[in-house]
């Protein structure tokens, strides 16, 4: 299930131009459906932006009467399985899939007293609120780890105030660190081939930090029986879940297992760097699962993730139809590193942040679980919007 609400980047029309498209706003609490393409896509007309939004000749709007239907409990009606599978049996298939505002005002719905309605939208909505807090909150710890790396390992900061004779209490107040670790800085620059870099610092490859494992033609690897791991591809690794992928058998190397909180690369077509927390499944070829003996997983995280801008530029200049890098490219990507005791230091600040990461992402994952498995019962009555545990909420 995507996000609730209508957003993204929007373009703007004057005002003048959306009194002639009055048969296309679309008001804060209406409902918009893709007309086509990718059907199915449902989100809420937001509060507290706009007074009104210009929906496109691909999209749809229903506006609720509140008096008989609440706009966030129809929201998860037409998110549920059954409706997705009904619009798609029920889409117009000439050319490109589609259906229509006739179709759509056919689309036979259950509703329950208004009472349940919003009881039941309630449940739910406190669910994706706590998912959508925690996604915000990856967000802000995710661009921290970035920000200290950059500082840290691209700007050096802290080597260059040392160097420039500014005092060590002032750069422990202004960059955030302990004297401590201030200490294990360099407080002066040598030559390298990558230019001026700290002092004692070393110059190595990407692929001589960090193993890069590349995964299996897992069609060799048929489910048999009941055992079986998800197959994790790019589209899983884009996801971040195994819904609906394929199986592959449990008798695969032990390598090629993944697990929560590996490092995943995907290095062919839509090139990703992600930690993955979409629960346990089988390397496929076009991903490499990344790890190291000799540092740790924040280290070749954020290093994989410097070089991504440049991998992916290299795999859109590729002559071919899925554009890739080639195992030269880890070997050109170079990395800077610290001296030991530095970089034990260093993972004082860096390993609770990629800790909380990986915990929000399992949180979020138990919460969506918790959340698409609780909309089918209670949108049919199975369950009452009384009977969920107040536990689960919180």
């Amino acid at each position: 299930m995507g996000s609730r609400w209508v957003s993204g980047e929007f373009a703007y029309v004057s005002p003048e131009k959306a009194q002639t498209l009055q048969a296309n706003l679309a008001r804060p609490g209406d409902i918009v459906f893709t007309q086509r393409g990718t059907l199915g896509q449902v989100a809420l007309v937001p509060d507290g932006g706009f007074s009104s939004y210009v929906i496109s000749q691909s999209q749809m709007k229903l506006t609720v009467d509140r008096a008989k239907a609440d706009p966030l409990f129809l929201f998860y009606v037409f998110s549920s399985p059954e409706q997705q599978e009904y619009i798609r049996q029920n889409a117009i298939q000439v050319g490109v899939p589609h259906t229509n505002l006739g179709i759509l005002r056919d689309t036979p719905i259950s509703l329950p007293p208004l009472s349940n309605q919003l009881a039941i939208a309630h449940i739910l909505g406190t669910l994706d609120d706590k998912i959508e807090l925690n996604r915000r909150m990856n967000e802000t710890l995710e661009a921290t780890a970035r920000a200290i790396f950059k500082s840290w390992f691209v700007d050096f900061d802290p080597v260059r105030a040392k160097a420039g004779g500014e005092p060590p209490e002032s750069i422990c107040r202004r960059l955030g660190l302990t004297p401590d670790v201030l200490a294990l800085f360099p407080g002066s620059f040598q030559d390298s081939e990558l230019g001026e870099i700290p002092k004692g610092w070393s110059v190595r490859s990407l692929d001589d930090v960090a193993d890069f494992l590349n995964g299996l033609a897992l069609q060799k690897y048929p489910a048999t029986g009941d055992e079986w791991l998800p197959v994790i591809k790019i589209a899983q690794l884009r996801a971040g879940h195994t819904l609906g992928a394929d199986r592959a058998n449990t008798e695969i190397p032990p390598a090629y297992v993944i697990e929560n909180g590996d490092v995943l690369f995907s290095w062919s077509g839509s090139l990703e760097v992600e930690i993955w927390c979409g629960g346990q499944g089988a390397l496929n070829q076009h991903l490499f699962k990344v790890t190291s003996a000799e540092f740790p997983k924040w280290f070749y995280l954020l290093w994989t993730r410097h070089h991504l801008r440049g991998f992916r530029d290299i795999a859109a200049n590729k002559a071919t139809t899925m554009g890739h890098i080639q195992r030269k490219h880890l070997t050109d990507a170079k990395v800077l590193c610290p001296s030991e005791k530095l970089l034990a230091a260093m993972g004082a600040t860096f390993d609770p942040l990629i800790s909380k990461i990986i915990n929000g992402r399992l949180e979020t994952n138990e919460l969506a679980a918790l959340r698409d498995t609780l909309l089918p019962k209670l949108l049919s009555g199975e369950l009452s919007p009384n009977h969920v545990p107040a536990e689960s909420l919180q």
